[in-house]
């Protein structure tokens, strides 16, 4: 991470020019020790995804979200807000939450709304309104891996990948372009060689 990229007038005083990011903890990491794997974050998105300009087939769908997703985790922001709630998560199977016991923690009760102001909080970070409405259309159908986990992390993966699904629409209309233009330049090249085979070298 570079501060020397930073403005002057808007740096704290004091501050190193470089940044030491070599003993980081990933929060792909941390996510892959709760069992929650990049496939299986891909996997959930997908299952409510909609075709859509750019976006036109699910392996085109699959490698804009991918990208997406790297480029909102890479933000340590974001994996600070992440991990608060993965944190929330653990108290509250401890029972350490202040003021909710760990059976009021388990029924995840109408009354309990802090978690979804996470999930909306991620959602929004990463791609502003419209990472919202896609927030809740994955916390209420709560497709692949959404539907097996508790009160916080369910708000926490349903902001994450509605996030980076709705930047998945928005900012993949030219990689359906790219996607047919890569194809048309393979399936020119298989035609030349299947016309050199077929017709041999002239001479």
């Amino acid at each position: 991470m570079k501060l020397s990229s930073i403005k002057n007038e808007k740096k704290k005083k004091n501050q190193p020019d470089d940044v030491d990011t070599s003993n980081t903890i990933g929060i792909m990491k941390v996510f892959e020790d709760a069992g929650l794997s990049e496939n299986v974050l891909v996997n959930a998105a997908m299952e409510l995804y909609v075709p859509h300009p750019g976006v036109e087939t699910r392996e085109i769908a699959e490698n804009v979200f991918k990208r997406e997703l790297k480029h909102a985790l890479s933000d340590p922001n974001l994996c600070i807000l992440i991990y608060s709630g993965m944190l929330l998560e653990k108290a509250g199977e401890k029972g350490e939450l202040p003021g909710m016991s760990k059976e009021i923690f388990n029924k995840d009760l109408t009354f309990l709304i802090v978690d979804e102001v996470i999930g909306m909080s991620i959602a929004k970070y990463i791609s502003g309104d419209k990472g919202i409405f896609e927030y809740v259309r994955f916390d209420k159908l709560k497709p692949g891996i959404l539907s097996t986990l508790g009160p916080f992390m369910d708000d926490v993966v349903a902001g994450l990948i509605g996030g980076a699904s709705a930047n998945m629409y928005s900012r993949g209309k030219g990689d359906g372009t790219k996607h047919e233009k890569k194809k048309v330049k393979k399936t020119k090249a298989r035609k030349s060689t299947t016309d050199i085979k077929a017709g041999g070298f002239a001479g």
